[in-house]
């Protein structure tokens, strides 16, 4: 098995995000926040980004999350130049994405828009001193876990993110479901579990979106996380477009 190429662009993936069923995609984010994208990355593929995570000169750093309260695992960010894959995957769903953020931002009244070219954007980020790289690799094991969180790093946050799985439930790892919960005002908290299999993606609210009510639009706060891995281990690709700080 090869090491994944690095830099550049990933043509055959490019292609096949421009070419998802974008307004299916749009409609899900509107009603419920996430949408799932099935067979986004074949298994090779899968395979090839999780054994990245033995390599200490692919990251920046290392996060054990027992060690800040944040659950029971770990994740590895991604140093630059990013793995190709990587870069191609942020490169090619950011213009899909920014036109929703955009829209999602003037319902609820923020003034920040961001650009249609993820390079543009990242610019902004690194002029505001918002420098290092955010996609990452997470690793669970047995009893392992990450609590409900928001993935914001700084003063620039782009509104939308995707998770990929990499491992194959019932195959490599039992539990470890994709969680995600809505906070409506006056509301109880709403979970909602996303079946992925390998190679799925979701896309994701970030922190808050828009919701129509009857007295017009209103935020709703969501979280995310992953509930015990009961057996075996469990390997996800974080995709983050804003820089942290």
């Amino acid at each position: 098995m090869t090491a994944p190429a690095f830099g550049g662009v990933d043509v055959s993936l490019d292609t096949r995000i421009d070419h998802l069923d974008w307004p299916r995609i749009e409609s899900d984010l509107d009603a419920r926040g996430n949408a799932l994208v099935e067979g986004l990355i074949e298994p090779e593929r899968c395979a090839e980004l999780a054994a990245l995570y033995a390599d200490d000169s692919r990251f920046r750093s290392r996060v054990v999350m027992a060690r800040h309260g944040y659950g029971r695992g770990e994740y590895r960010y991604f140093c630059y130049p990013l793995p190709k894959t990587v870069a191609t995957l942020r490169s090619a769903f950011y213009p899909h994405l920014a036109p929703i953020a955009n829209r999602w931002n003037a319902a609820m009244e923020i003034s920040t828009q961001y650009p249609l070219a993820h390079e543009d954007y990242l610019a902004r980020c690194h002029a505001a001193g918002q420098i290092r790289p955010t996609p990452l690799l997470l690793q669970y094991g047995v009893d392992d876990y990450n609590c409900l969180h928001q993935d914001l790093y700084g003063e620039h946050v782009f509104p939308l993110q995707v998770a990929i799985l990499l491992s194959e439930p019932q195959r490599d790892f039992d539990g470890g479901e994709f969680v995600l919960t809505e906070q409506r005002p006056r509301m109880q908290s709403r979970p909602e579990v996303v079946p992925l299999r390998q190679g799925d993606g979701v896309i994701f609210a970030v922190h808050h979106r828009p919701v129509q009510g009857a007295r017009g639009v209103y935020r709703v706060n969501l979280r995310h996380g992953v509930s015990r891995v009961r057996r075996g281990r469990r390997h996800t690709l974080g995709v983050i477009f804003h820089d942290a700080g």
